[in-house]
């Protein structure tokens, strides 16, 4: 009811997606940065208003116009990449490409990082806009922030191409919505002159005088403001949910994207001095901008509303990428094989649950707040923009070796010959260079406030990744068979039947063991000793066609999983080349609740029994319909009681007494299994 239908692997081309979902899906991260990425750069120039006054404020806007160059420089070195890897161009696939493992071990912590905290920060900014105008809310942000992320969640296990169509309206209506409310600021402040200002009233964040460096001032509020570029990478790591030709699409998408982002962050900047916002995150900066343009009313709620929408919908374009980063990273064995799998509706759904379920941990654990969690979300996003620029670097060092026709063999394809590759190369390397300052400033200045969790979960990953990766080719070696001689070799077997109870289950076991015309042994762990004697008469009653008598094993300290693996084990001493087949009945009920209703103790056994050599196990399912009970008859038996006469008959009896070579060793092994 709530994933629908399953989807066929053949629909998989259908699911691609139109360069117009493809920018509500990839690009609403990106976009929604202009709801908080201004009020960073006011947050950190207001420590220093007390010296410089609130004149201080007006370096927002060169730093907001730096902002966008660097956003030029990414877009235009991301549209390299793209065409250079039409099969993925995320910093992860191009850094293995180009660096090696470990520079693409680093990009996938830092990309995985980023994208569990793009899902925390942007659902508590969209929590935060809700409480700028509904602030009875702000106490409740957290469960807020939980129940969104499961709604979105559940939205991402239908499918790529249904998420993007719910949230293609909400990317929308923010676009249109920002460019209302930049068009009548402009007009009312420009032309009109009845733009007003904000209330000064309004609680800042400054907290003391400023007693630093001037210039490390602008560089830390460059770097706050950087954090209107984070997103900008996702169109490269989703190139393949595209329609083709994918490359064309995409590079077009991620064009469009970046001159929307430009122009509403340059203008939220200009409109928040023009009105003086103050730096707070309750009224956060961009409430402020749309209460004194639109003086209140329906379109400020509506402004609002979109904002919030933007913000909860970059959270979509993480649960986009990160199911695709994980499953490109499972294929090379840096994660568990099981994140490449595609679920029931075509999409990585181990990807998106582990997402979703980090993002909650996170949102719970820094209590909801942007401010505490951006520090955590920057370091993470700039550290996979250097990787990927430098990476390109490399690649267009290699090119620039290269003579007009002829190709190089990379990792991932083959790079060629490029006439265009100086100034590619240039292009790479200003951007590298940019966002590794960035990433520098953020990791330092921020370090006390959160930023050093990342300094230290990235390497953790990476560590992780690392003895993945070694375990998978460790197994990989062991299961080889290159370079061996194999002779299969026909190997003498003993079935060992382990008889719990004797019912309408145990038929099929016993039926089993003598169709495989192999030597065999009925055996019972004796924890009971009344069971053991009704469950020894009911077996000589009932099981004399089998021509085998129950083998008794005692368990007096009811350890049976030991007493069973020491029972096995000592064949296995006997006859060093014999293989021994264990049997053990399962009862299958209709519902797991009534599943759940019986002990299930084969569990146990059979974990035990896996790490044994030679021995094979094998399940034999007797499925039990309890609605059809009523044909059966009611005189059944239960609580280890029986009818008189069975009981009499049963003691002591030896009903069916073994005849057969093998059975007539079966109280030799009794004796040396006690």
């Amino acid at each position: 009811m709530l994933l629908g239908p399953a989807l066929s692997s053949e629909d998989a081309a259908h699911q691609a997606i139109s360069k117009k979902v493809g920018l509500a899906v990839f690009a609403s991260d990106a976009l929604s940065s202009v709801a908080y990425a201004t009020q960073e750069i006011l947050i950190v120039l207001a420590v220093a208003v007390g010296i410089y006054g609130a004149g201080i404020y007006n370096y927002s806007v060169p730093i907001a116009l730096v902002i966008v160059a660097l956003l030029a420089v990414l877009t235009i070195s991301y549209r390299q990449t793209i065409y250079a890897y039409p099969n993925g161009a995320g910093a992860y696939l191009v850094a293995r490409d180009n660096l090696g493992e470990v520079p693409a071990m680093m990009a996938a912590a830092a990309l995985l990082t980023d994208y569990v905290l793009t899902v925390a920060v942007s659902v508590a900014s969209g929590t935060e806009q809700l409480a700028s105008a509904f602030p009875e809310l702000r106490q409740y942000r957290i469960p807020i922030c939980v129940a969104i992320i499961m709604v979105i969640t559940v939205i991402n296990l239908r499918g790529v191409k249904e998420s993007g169509a719910v949230f293609a309206l909400p990317t929308y209506f923010f676009v249109g919505m920002m460019f209302l409310m930049l068009g009548v600021g402009f007009f009312r402040s420009f032309v009109s002159g009845t733009l007003g200002i904000v209330d000064q009233t309004i609680h800042t964040e400054h907290i003391a005088d400023y007693d630093g460096v001037f210039l490390l001032l602008i560089l830390r509020a460059f770097s706050s403001g950087c954090t209107a570029l984070t997103g900008v990478e996702a169109i490269s790591d989703g190139i393949q949910a595209f329609k083709e030709p994918r490359s064309k699409n995409a590079a077009a998408t991620l064009t469009v994207m970046a001159s929307i982002l430009a122009f509403m962050f340059f203008g939220i900047t200009i409109l928040a001095n023009r009105v003086q916002a103050v730096p707070s995150e309750t009224p956060t900066v961009i409430s402020q901008i749309a209460q004194v343009i639109f003086d209140g009313g329906p379109l400020y709620i509506a402004a609002i509303a979109s904002a919030m929408l933007i913000l909860v919908m970059a959270a979509n374009t993480a649960f986009a990428d990160f199911p695709r980063l994980s499953a490109f990273a499972a294929r090379d064995g840096f994660l568990p094989r099981q994140m490449a799998s595609k679920g029931r509706r075509l999409v990585f759904s181990w990807g998106i649950a582990l997402l979703a379920l980090a993002a909650c941990v996170l949102i719970v654990a820094r209590n909801a707040r942007v401010t505490e969690l951006l520090p955590l979300y920057a370091v993470g996003v700039f550290m996979g923009f250097t990787l990927s620029q430098f990476s390109m670097v490399k690649r267009w060092l290699t090119v620039a070796r290269l003579k007009p026709g002829e190709l190089a063999k990379t990792l991932h394809g083959e790079a060629g010959y490029d006439s265009g590759w100086r100034w590619k190369l240039i292009v790479a390397l200003v951007g590298g260079s940019m966002t590794f300052v960035v990433m520098v400033v953020f990791a330092i200045s921020k370090f006390s406030a959160g930023a050093w969790l990342v300094v230290v979960i990235i390497p953790t990953l990476v560590f992780i990744f690392y003895r993945i990766r070694k375990h998978y080719i460790d197994v990989a070696r062991i299961l080889s068979l290159s370079g061996r001689a194999v002779n299969p070799l026909k190997h003498d077997v003993l079935t060992i039947v382990f008889i719990d109870d004797v019912h309408a289950g145990t038929v099929p076991m016993v039926e089993f063991a003598m169709s495989l015309r192999h030597s065999w042994l009925a055996v019972h762990l004796d924890n009971d000793s009344e069971k053991t004697a009704i469950t020894k008469a009911k077996w000589n009653e009932r099981m004399k066609y089998a021509y085998h008598p129950l083998v008794i094993i005692p368990t007096p300290f009811r350890n049976l999983t030991q007493v069973a693996v020491d029972y096995i084990q000592h064949h296995l001493d006997k006859a060093p080349g014999r293989l021994v087949h264990v049997v053990m009945g399962q009862l299958v009920m209709d519902d797991y609740w009534q599943q759940a209703l019986h002990s299930n103790s084969t569990i146990g056994l059979k974990l035990a029994l896996q790490r044994m050599e030679r021995v094979i196990v094998t399940d034999v399912s007797y499925q039990l319909h309890t609605s059809q009970a009523e044909r059966f008859p009611e005189n059944v038996e239960h609580n280890y009681k029986l009818p008189e006469t069975e009981v009499a008959n049963g003691h002591g009896a030896t009903h069916g007494a073994a005849s057969a070579p093998a059975a007539r060793d079966a109280g030799a092994d009794a004796a040396a299994g006690k």
